[in-house]
């Protein structure tokens, strides 16, 4: 039974469980049982299986009752980014690799509070900076997918949020958070086969979650399919007092309007994603998706948006100065890793050196430059600049179309170690996520097809600010015409 029970959707488990089919402790069970046969793929970094199977128990009384929440019994994976009450939440990282939060994340909590069940802390890069998952100071994550050509490599599950990625991938669990800041939900989703979303900046919380850029960071989720994704921003949306950043906007019914026609609807093509050198394959599929979704009744509009071209450098600025802010908090003083020295500023120095890896080093390095006297105006605020500059575009472009349409990534997952030595072709990956990221749009992940090593490549649909309906209905339509049904090696294999 544990093969089928880890194939299962989200609605098809919670019909499962009302229906007396299997139990909470049975399906919890199943998917532990998949984590272990899958521990080579390194996807987390705290097990919980005790804590997972306790409440799984809780979750059986609560149904035996009829007092079944909306995500009862659901197992999931929570990035080691949110802060888990009185479980080690990492970030990935040695300065925190003992740290155990006496709160419990907004996003977190209120999963918590619809009955999912956590089975772990998924790995990440570090600090969630990166975009491969080799980051991570606990070793990089594993992709489940492998190439038909070179079946021996082991793969990357993309970043930051690759553990996450990779265990829903893999059967691990059913659904899971990751966070995004330059793509790291979008990017993995498409490298791994699944649903990546990224909300509107501010629709979720961020409070409880390890700040690496403030202005750019959301919550986001993974799942197998887009209604099992829309239940689950549904659940973890909404205003939050403690985050000056969340907003104060209704949250509509995403999964009772997912199913709407898309007849008539406007899709915008930005010419600018058709960059040179870009695989044939990613092209075919983004053409393939064009089609379908003009077969499914929408209108196809071309569109430009500018000021793409310097989305990267813009976002590479931001992002590292606002890291090398938020970062300054780990000290050696009061929590986290302690390396003692003559004096405070040898203890901070010994301590940040010991316990920040190299590419954390690098951004805040970069930070620290950008924010320096002299220096602040002419990178800093030029590309705080340049960003309302791309978000203007996006503006313009939504008066003529209501979602866009573009690849996820430029590239299927790559080898583990391929990249590592050339930091800038690895920032490159995230080009067609970052755009969509300054602006704080909203954009979803779909699986678009397969390329010639029989490795799966995402769509990306673009909404507009707050119109995560519009963006999740395309992505439904879009997800019913491309029929994807391929999964992982080990999701076929289960872990029986």
């Amino acid at each position: 039974m544990t093969n089928s029970l880890i194939s299962l959707t989200i609605t098809e488990a919670l019909k499962g469980l009302k229906d007396k089919k299997f139990s909470a402790t049975e399906l919890v069970s199943a998917h532990i049982k998949q984590v272990e046969a899958c521990d080579h793929l390194n996807a987390f970094i705290t097990k919980t299986p005790e804590l997972a199977l306790k409440q799984a128990a809780e979750s059986d009384a609560r149904i035996a009752k009829g007092e079944m929440r909306v995500l009862e019994g659901i197992p999931i994976a929570m990035k080691d980014l949110y802060c888990t009450k009185a479980v080690t939440t990492t970030a990935a990282s040695q300065i925190l690799k003992n740290f155990v939060p006496t709160y419990e994340s907004t996003v977190s909590q209120k999963l918590l509070d619809a009955g999912t069940i956590s089975v772990g802390k998924a790995n990440l890069d570090e600090f969630a900076m990166g975009g491969s998952n080799t980051n991570s100071s606990f070793g990089p994550v594993e992709n489940p997918w492998k190439s038909s050509t070179h079946p021996d490599k082991k793969l990357v599950s993309g970043g930051s949020s690759g553990g996450s990625a990779a265990a829903v991938a893999a059967g691990m669990v059913m659904a899971s958070t990751g966070t995004d800041t330059g793509g790291s939900t979008r990017q993995p989703g498409s490298f791994c086969g699944i649903v990546g979303v990224k909300p509107t900046y501010g629709r979720c919380s961020r409070w409880g979650i390890i700040a690496f850029a403030s202005s750019l960071d959301q919550a986001g989720i993974f799942a197998r399919n887009v209604e099992d994704s829309a239940l689950l921003l549904q659940t973890i949306s909404g205003f939050d007092p403690k985050d000056s950043t969340s907003a104060q906007m209704e949250v509509p019914d995403f999964t009772g309007l997912l199913k709407q026609d898309i007849k008539g609807l406007r899709v915008g093509i930005p010419k600018e994603y058709r960059v040179d050198g870009m695989p044939a394959e990613i092209t075919a599929v983004w053409d393939k998706g064009i089609q379908l979704l003009k077969e499914a009744g929408a209108t196809i509009i071309d569109i430009s948006l500018p000021h793409t071209k310097y989305a990267v450098p813009t976002y590479y600025i931001i992002a590292p100065s606002e890291a090398s802010s938020n970062l300054a908090r780990y000290d050696g003083v009061r929590y986290g890793l302690r390396v003692d020295g003559k004096d405070l500023q040898e203890t901070y120095d010994l301590t940040r050196a010991a316990g920040f890896g190299k590419e954390v080093k690098r951004r805040i390095m970069i930070g620290t430059y950008c924010l320096s006297s002299g220096y602040y105006d002419a990178y800093y605020t030029k590309a705080q600049k340049v960003r309302r500059l791309i978000a203007n575009d996006f503006r313009s472009a939504f008066e003529t179309c209501d979602v866009i349409l573009t690849p996820t990534a430029p590239s299927s997952a790559f080898a583990i170690g391929e990249n590592d030595d050339d930091p800038i072709k690895m920032y490159l990956g995230d080009v067609f996520t970052i755009p969509a990221s300054l602006a704080g749009l909203p954009g979803i992940s779909v699986p678009g097809g397969l390329d010639n090593q029989g490795l799966p490549l995402g769509l990306q649909i673009i909404g507009k600010a707050w119109d995560e309906v519009t963006m999740f209905k395309t992505a439904y339509a879009l997800e019913q015409a491309v029929g994807f049904k391929d999964v992982s090696p080990l999701m076929k294999r289960g872990a029986a």
